[in-house]
């Protein structure tokens, strides 16, 4: 008899201001397929009661993460998601942990193999919103003449920038629970050393994104080539607006792995 091989266990890493929330047709349509999933909330996400203005390092942020990978048994890796925001947490993943990632998946990710290191950097994976307005909210957890500590987009240009291809409730329930993210955690993230190209990598691109725009995702994937690509046309949440297409994506990955 042939033995059984278990299935990968995707652990999916939401973008700032969301939370394990945002994946939760994805995680559906995967564990139907029999697949485990994991979709923490980082701190100062979901229902994590942190204040994210006094989150102020990457390293802090991603302790949910940390302590999910750390505690992975050693014959076990994991495929590791990561949306928006959330590919820098990914890049932090590999860089920290990479004998515990099977691959990582960037999601119209930040996808930049020093962080925030140079102008460019902060050219290809910041967002900007300006053409769309007076867009952000911003906390200053070290008093208002010092830089901003979390950001969130206004709630009245939320479904236009971040979910405009998505059904109506979901960008309804998205609303309800976003909370301000760390911005000065997500700023300040420098990766060094050389672990960064030891995990495979993929990336998908979301085609119709208004927040991290196709062009800068284009740029990102020249600056540091994944081993596979691929695109969907979606805006910047295909977890909502094309979530069969983007579960399909992830299990071909897997399934390709083996």
């Amino acid at each position: 008899m042939t033995e059984r091989k278990e299935k990968a266990h995707f652990v999916l890493v939401h973008g700032i201001g969301g939370g394990g929330w945002c994946w939760y047709k994805i995680r559906c349509l995967m564990e139907i397929s029999g697949y485990k999933v994991t979709c923490p909330d980082l701190k100062s996400a979901g229902v994590d009661p942190s204040d994210p203005n006094h989150i102020l390092t990457l390293e802090d942020y991603d302790q949910p993460l940390t302590q999910i990978l750390s505690a992975l048994p050693d014959d076990e890796k994991v495929i590791l998601v990561g949306h928006s925001a959330g590919g820098m947490s990914l890049t932090k993943a590999i860089h920290s942990f990479a004998n515990k990632i099977e691959v990582a998946i960037y999601v119209g990710a930040t996808m930049l193999k020093h962080g925030f290191s140079t102008d460019q950097d902060v050219k290809d994976g910041s967002p900007d919103l300006s053409e769309f307005g007076d867009v952000n909210e911003y906390g200053h957890g070290f008093g208002v003449d010092q830089p901003p500590t979390s950001v969130m987009i206004k709630r009245e240009f939320q479904r236009h920038i971040i979910y405009h291809m998505g059904p109506q409730e979901d960008s309804t329930l998205a609303s309800m629970l976003l909370r301000p993210g760390p911005l000065r955690a997500l700023q300040g993230a420098k990766f060094t050393g050389e672990g960064a190209d030891l995990v495979r990598r993929v990336y998908i691109k979301t085609m119709h994104d208004r927040v991290l725009k196709p062009e800068q995702q284009d740029a990102m994937i020249r600056r540091w080539p994944p081993a596979q690509m691929f695109a969907l046309e979606s805006d910047h949440s295909p977890f909502f607006s094309t979530p069969f297409s983007l579960s399909g994506l992830l299990l071909r990955v897997a399934d390709s792995l083996h």
